[in-house]
């Protein structure tokens, strides 16, 4: 929809009251989220291990408190129920966990090493909750030695066992023992009301899913945010699901909803229409560019011809990057040419040693010709595209490189013809390309449905390229993606193409372990993970650095990098997938309640609403003067 049709929308719905506040609730006291994943549909469950429970409806922003939290922002491993990072015995089979004294679960109960204990045993022992898999994998033993000290005794080594507990969007929480240890089934059992060690309670919800309140606690000091950060600053937190983007920019503009997320346009539309809002950055290209996620396009390597890895070159240099990214994000996002997110802690540690490499990496083209692909002039040409479309682009090339990128490859269709007829395909007179066995050489590129999804406006991007170089591509929006992406029923798709890495850190074990060839599955069967994992590809050098990885203290920086840069180069030479450009969100905040958010010029912690370091971000809010 144009932003023209949004405003028509907006002004002729200016009328129109949305719901309120519950009775007896403060405007002033209350701070207004979306529900970044929609309308709950398990309204009144809210025991997230045993299922997917919505967890973005404030359970693991409120209520919920890892032992250890992952701050892409500031690239930190916040030790929250944890007081210090775990340690692990020589041969990384034992892991010793030290806990923080002092806090309590909302019900006035002391949290304990017994808590910890409980948790991991039971899901050793109970099929049916969501980490039984790992737990019952890995764990030998688990026991206190004191009521903050818990150890857990492993089967074989494991050095990256604390990362099932590291949260990221999700890791196994610790259970309250006092409330599941009275329960006769843990996997139906509904946790309601939720029992968490978080800074805030569940005081009300609505049994239709669209929304859910949550209330400070008294003793809000006894939760680690309130240990570590101090007191958070709204009495109540209201998250509300919306069925359109136009419900959202409206709630905005009517100071009923104070942060929200948008698609680039309805990002536009907020912004152009208050006084009152602003985005990550103040300024053009607004976005949070520093989301630890990479997106781009997946070979299903398979299935013929994408098993060639020289084909999968050609199609890279089939691409005009420039074009690519006006279609795909307006411009306005990082390119990637490696397997990572551009974020700060990776830009340091990879991105700029990898650089020299990258410009020296070449193509064997056959006949003795080599062909040098990388492209350090990228950002600047989107720069120029930018300009040229009136965007105010910076003149700093440093920032430049900031905003978009350290570069990308080469826009060379006619190496990508080389390429493509030194394996057997060929153009014909209408200039389509066959495939080796003369057939017409057909891509169909499957994405999900919405339009404002990163791997749909992919989608688009990527056939558009390619059908403009010859071949008759076209998108394929689907609501069976996952599906179809999960079980290897597709031949390109724009999955992730690398899982997400920690984010914070320069340990890289989370982005390569899909590939390891233990978890590449035969077609018609599922992969462990879909990013990355649903190319279905691997390589016996690749597995060697995993599995010195798997062995390897993952708080040694030196190593971590070395080993890291080492895998990077092979995905880069082997181009299993594309890596296009980092995920952005594109984030509104109202100001008009609430100020101080964590933007660009000040990033103490992730932005979202949506992510559990949400908390740690609500001590730091203050009220607006009007």
């Amino acid at each position: 929809m144009s932003i023209l049709a949004l405003l028509s929308i907006i002004i002729f719905l200016s009328s129109v009251a949305l719901a309120q506040l519950p009775a007896g609730l403060s405007r002033e006291e209350t701070i207004v989220c979306d529900i970044a994943t929609g309308r709950v549909g398990t309204p009144g469950n809210f025991n997230q291990w045993a299922g997917w429970r919505w967890p973005d409806q404030g359970l693991q922003q409120l209520i919920h408190e890892p032992l250890w939290m992952v701050d892409y922002a500031t690239n930190e491993i916040i030790c929250a129920l944890a007081t210090e990072l775990p340690q692990y015995n020589e041969d990384f089979t034992k892991m010793i966990i030290k806990l923080r004294r002092g806090i309590c679960w909302n019900d006035g109960v002391p949290f304990t090493a017994d808590d910890v204990v409980y948790t991991i045993d039971l899901h050793t022992k109970t099929p049916g909750l969501l980490y039984h898999g790992p737990m019952a994998e890995f764990v030998d033993r688990v026991y206190k030695t004191d009521d903050y000290t818990v150890v857990v005794e492993l089967k074989e080594p494991n050095s990256r066992f604390h990362t099932y507990f590291l949260d990221r969007w999700g890791c196994l929480y610790i259970m309250p023992k006092h409330i599941f240890e009275e329960v006769e089934d843990p996997v139906t059992f509904k946790f309601n009301p939720p029992v968490g060690c978080g800074p805030y309670k569940l005081l009300d919800y609505d049994p239709a899913g669209f929304w859910s309140l949550w209330e400070l606690r008294s003793d809000w000091e006894k939760s680690p945010t309130g240990i570590l950060y101090g007191k958070p600053e709204p009495k109540h937190v209201l998250f509300r699901a919306f069925e359109s983007e136009e419900g959202r920019i409206l709630a905005m503009l009517r100071h009923e909803l104070d942060m929200g997320s948008y698609n680039a346009e309805g990002l536009k539309v907020v912004l152009s229409r208050s006084d009152t809002t602003r985005a990550w950055r103040k300024e053009w290209p607004w976005v949070v560019n520093i989301d630890p996620c990479i997106t781009g396009v997946t070979f299903n390597n398979m299935v013929k011809p994408y098993d060639n890895r020289e084909v999968r070159w050609a199609l890279v240099l089939a691409i005009n990057i420039v074009d690519y990214m006006a279609i795909a994000f307006d411009l306005m996002a990082p390119v990637s040419p490696i397997h990572l997110p551009p974020v700060p802690a990776y830009r340091e540690a990879f991105f700029e040693p990898l650089e020299g490499w990258l410009k020296e990496f070449e193509l064997d083209l056959g006949n003795g010709e080599k062909f040098k692909p990388y492209d350090p002039e990228v950002p600047f040409k989107i720069a120029q595209a930018a300009k040229e479309r009136g965007f105010p682009v910076p003149e700093d090339p440093e920032v430049i490189k900031e905003l978009f990128g350290i570069g990308w490859w080469k826009y060379a269709p006619d190496v990508a013809e080389k390429l493509l007829k030194k394996n057997g395909f060929s153009r014909g007179e209408d200039g389509k390309w066959r495939l080796p066995d003369g057939s017409l050489w057909k891509i169909q590129v499957f994405s999900a449905t919405n339009p404002a999804h990163h791997n749909f406006r992919n989608a688009v991007a990527v056939a558009e390229q390619w059908k403009k170089f010859g071949i008759e591509a076209s998108m394929s929006p689907t609501e069976a993606f996952d599906s179809l992406v999960l079980n290897g029923e597709f031949e390109v798709s724009t999955q992730w193409p690398a899982a997400e890495p920690w984010g914070a850190g320069v340990d890289l074990s989370r982005t390569l372990e899909p590939w390891h060839s233990s978890f590449v599955a035969p077609l018609g069967q599922p992969v462990t993970s879909v990013a990355g994992g649903s190319a279905r590809w691997s390589n016996s050098e690749l597995d060697e650095v995993i599995e010195e990885l798997r062995v390897t203290d993952p708080f040694a920086v030196d190593t971590m990098i070395t080993l890291g840069i080492e895998a990077l180069k092979i995905l880069v030479r082997e181009m299993p997938t594309i890596p296009t450009y980092g995920y952005c969100g594109a984030v509104a905040w109202d100001e008009y309640y609430w100020t101080n958010y964590p933007g660009a010029e000040n990033p103490y912690t992730q932005p979202y609403q949506h992510w559990p370091n949400f908390k740690y971000m609500l001590p730091f809010l203050e009220k607006a003067k009007k």
